[in-house]
């Protein structure tokens, strides 16, 4: 916004049309409106003269105070408070009332906080949504809107949506069903699109699809705020999602679908239907896959293992779990091999065992992996026949990484490679200090939610993160900058190696195999850049290539820094 000095009658009833003359930017509203707008207030933060002008005498507390002291006094608060989920509620009660300072406050404290914001936090919000419930945010659509979808989407009070992230709660974290309680998701992952990558807030939009829910609870629920009837499925949910993008497509023509937590079925079959016909891309099976594959990249440079000698066995053949066996197939052709040879390096083990060619029970999208192999039912003998170097736990079944898997792991690896990604933490294959402690500290792990350091044998060990936000932010920041009309698997593998190639020898010798949060908004700037590269390379941008796209992109990100309206 523009700043100067001010050449103004503040009596003039007039002041506002004067300021217009002169060039000065203003807020479309004053007084008590501007003060309950979060997207233009600034509460005790608003000085002297905007006060003045804009109407706010006597409304606020005589004495300005700037927004650092704003930002400390929110955190002081936030630390007195025990409970994760008071203290989100108490973050999402700042957002409501003032989007710059929660931004600003969050961007300070990103790696304290983002727990509370999201995973694991967020599992438990969306379990109590209806009991939380305070302001509405977002857009509610649902199946008994059908045909009137465009008119709901212009309801929406800011016309340019960029990003939208969307669910139908049908498979919220590892949660499950939690129907139309699963909005805390796309309200928590657009928080982190502008926290990592400074997609403006106004550009965000958090969709949530009210397709019924098979969840007895919820159903039983007096205070559940969505239709209480069974998940509408078959035809009837496919006319429905072909509706709700179509209207997206003509409403907000610019903006990116971002799908989140759909049951696996439906999350495959509107990814595989819509993929080459919308700017859309599934985070749980696309994301997870090139956070996890960045790992795989990262924890090489330590086990010195070429990535065509890496074998991985999956626990849990969801989502999660064929979206990295597919980009690490895709990663393994590009090193040379073919693709009958690349899916043998995938393994997989579900609820009922090995998935594998003889087994006549398997869904559509796990035939890929189900190689000729003999069939076994635990996951132990797995490890000793197939010898992997890597498992993956994807499973959303707590404590499957027993103390004899992971010193079997050892047993066959120097490093062994153990990912235990499952959200939130309470669903966790193992802990961080389970997997060092029975690899005697041997271990490169990973997990979905956050773990502590743990100190070892003298030595502190840092567990990476693998969290999708290394990589959706940075994607949607990419399309939104480059206008790229189709979401291409490259795309991902790039971020992939981006994200790795941000790992220092530093981190990797703490054990971590992924950057700081506090470089967050680096690392989405970079694989931002990589994606506009990609889409003019594959013709599907409209930008042209800048010499300099890295610091064209950086001067676009949104800066939750208090603007002078006067």
């Amino acid at each position: 916004m523009t700043t100067g000095t001010l050449n103004v009658n503040p009596r003039s009833t007039d002041h506002l049309a004067q300021l217009h003359e002169q060039k000065k930017i203003v807020p479309r509203e004053r007084g008590v409106k501007l003060i309950h707008n979060p997207v233009l207030n600034k509460g005790t933060g608003f000085t002297e003269e905007e006060r003045r002008i804009l109407g706010l005498k006597g409304l606020l507390p005589p004495r300005p105070i700037s927004q650092d002291l704003q930002a400390d006094r929110i955190i002081q608060n936030l630390r007195k408070i025990n409970d994760d989920l008071d203290k989100y509620s108490y973050m999402v009660s700042l957002q409501d009332r003032n989007e710059n300072l929660f931004y600003y406050v969050v961007g300070r404290h990103l790696e304290e906080l983002m727990p509370i914001i999201y995973t694991p936090t967020v599992g438990k919000a969306c379990q109590l949504y209806g009991h939380i419930y305070r302001r509405p945010r977002g857009l509610y659509i649902s199946i008994e809107d059908r045909g009137h979808i465009k008119e709901i989407l212009l309801n929406w009070p800011h016309p340019d949506a960029r990003v939208i992230v969307v669910t139908d709660g049908g498979r919220i974290l590892g949660l499950g069903d939690l129907g139309v309680y699963g909005m805390g998701i796309p309200i928590g992952k657009l928080s982190l699109y502008t926290a990592c990558a400074g997609i403006r807030p106004t550009n965000c939009l958090p969709i949530t699809l009210d397709v019924g829910t098979n969840n007895q609870e919820l159903l039983d629920d007096p205070l559940y705020l969505g239709h209480k009837h069974s998940r509408i499925k078959g035809e009837a949910f496919d006319a429905f999602i072909h509706e709700f993008i179509t209207a997206v497509q003509e409403v907000f023509p610019h903006a990116v679908i971002q799908l989140e937590d759909f049951a696996t079925e439906n999350a495959f079959k509107v990814l595989n239907k819509y993929r080459n016909e919308a700017r859309l891309f599934d985070d749980d099976i696309q994301g997870t896959a090139s956070v996890a594959l960045a790992g795989i990249f990262s924890a090489i440079r330590v086990t010195k293992i070429p990535l065509t000698q890496q074998r991985i066995l999956f626990l849990g053949a969801g989502e999660a779990g064929v979206g990295i066996g597919d980009i690490f197939t895709s990663a393994l052709m590009e090193a040379g091999l073919g693709l009958e040879e690349a899916k043998l390096h995938s393994w997989f083990f579900d609820s009922k065992g090995l998935v594998c060619a003889s087994r006549n029970d398997l869904a559509d999208h796990k035939l890929d992996y189900a190689h000729d192999y003999d069939f076994i039912d635990n996951f132990a003998e797995a490890i000793k026949r197939l010898r992997p170097t890597a498992i993956v736990g994807v499973s959303g079944q707590p404590s499957k990484f027993t103390k004899e898997v992971i010193e079997l792991m050892t047993e066959i690896n120097d490093r062994p490679i153990i990912f235990a990604l499952s959200n939130p933490t309470s669903k966790s294959e193992c802990t961080a200090e389970e997997a060092y402690r029975w690899s005697d500290g041997k271990a490169i792990f990973a997990s979905g939610s956050p773990f502590s350091p743990v100190e070892f044998k003298g030595k502190t060990l840092i567990p990476g993160q693998g969290n999708n936000v290394y990589i959706f932010p940075g994607i949607g920041l990419g399309l939104v900058h480059s206008k790229a009309k189709i979401v291409s698997e490259r795309m991902f593998l790039e971020a992939a190696k981006v994200l790795s190639s941000q790992v220092s020898q530093e981190e990797l010798n703490m054990g971590t195999i992924y950057p700081s949060f506090k470089r967050i908004k680096d690392v989405s700037a970079l694989i931002a850049e990589a994606v506009t590269r990609i889409g003019i390379e594959e013709g599907t941008a409209y930008d042209k290539l800048h010499p300099d796209t890295l610091q064209v992109i950086k001067k676009k990100m949104y800066d939750p820094t208090y603007a002078r309206y006067l």
